[in-house]
């Protein structure tokens, strides 16, 4: 995590993917990874709200303040708005979607999910489903989707593999965040901030960071973003154990509370590594 991971951790994440995008029922087929050209846009109404939306994910705390109770953006865990793989890209999400999700133990429609993200990753409050803005993000993500079958996964949905059976070992994480992380997001894990307020490095724990409800607040979830994607441009540099141990360190770092935790995984199948407080 040197000064060069810019758009790195978090908002599981909306964070729309965090590995909980990738939850589903049964394995699905898959298909390529393919971004659609930008010259594909089309001109009117829809080509602005499919750039309005881009726009939104991107620039999620300063075009929704209302929504947004931290200071992240969605593309903060859905790197380069949501184009790169193993970074819970929102290719193919279209298609997906509506989707079985275990935690909620319900099928969650698209508008869900990203509301999902909002109340957890951004700490915030959800959209209207009828809203402009909700439907200018499912513009977007219905473009990045073009192409891909439905019901199809994308090869590279979600944040890629972790062996989750190594014991994480929170004191060496502590000493891997502070080699490969704190150069950007603080000694405090309280981020980088530019001249304008905005955070060029987000914040990985505190008030202004996602809550204790968000997929990235757990360990495994976290070390696979940070095993395929951290430092940003040197992606798998981190053994398994290194990203285990990290996520370990920061995962579990004060961070807001997120009340209705309390009615996740209604049918008793809670991930071990799901967060219970802040």
């Amino acid at each position: 995590m040197s000064r060069r991971w810019s758009a790195s951790l978090l908002v599981i994440s909306v964070c729309l993917g965090s590995a909980a995008l990738a939850q589903t029922a049964e394995p699905r087929a898959t298909a390529p990874f393919k971004l659609p050209a930008e010259s594909t846009i089309p001109s009117g109404p829809q080509g602005d709200a499919i750039r309005n939306g881009k726009l939104l994910l991107t620039e999620t705390h300063q075009r929704l303040p209302k929504n947004v109770g931290n200071k992240l953006t969605c593309a903060n865990c859905h790197l380069g708005a949501g184009t790169v793989p193993n970074a819970s890209p929102w290719v193919g999400i279209w298609g997906i979607f509506p989707e079985y999700r275990t935690r909620s133990a319900k099928i969650n429609s698209l508008q869900q999910r990203v509301n999902d993200c909002f109340e957890r990753s951004m700490n915030g409050k959800a959209l209207a489903y009828d809203s402009k803005e909700m439907n200018d993000i499912l513009a977007y993500m219905q473009w990045l989707s073009t192409g891909v079958p439905t019901g199809v996964n994308v090869k590279g949905r979600g944040f890629g593999p972790i062996n989750r059976e190594l014991k994480p070992n929170a004191s060496n994480g502590k000493t891997v965040y502070a080699a490969k992380c704190a150069s950007c997001h603080g000694a405090n894990g309280e981020g980088v901030k530019n001249p304008d307020g905005a955070y060029a490095f987000p914040a990985l724990w505190g008030k202004a960071s996602f809550n204790v409800g968000a997929g990235m607040a757990r360990t495994y979830t976290a070390a696979a973003f940070v095993k395929h994607n951290m430092p940003l441009g040197q992606p798998n540099t981190l053994s398994d154990q290194e990203a285990v141990d990290v996520a370990e360190f920061f995962t579990h770092q004060p961070r807001p509370d997120f009340r209705g935790k309390v009615k996740d995984w209604p049918k008793g199948d809670k991930p071990k590594d799901a967060r219970t407080n802040g």
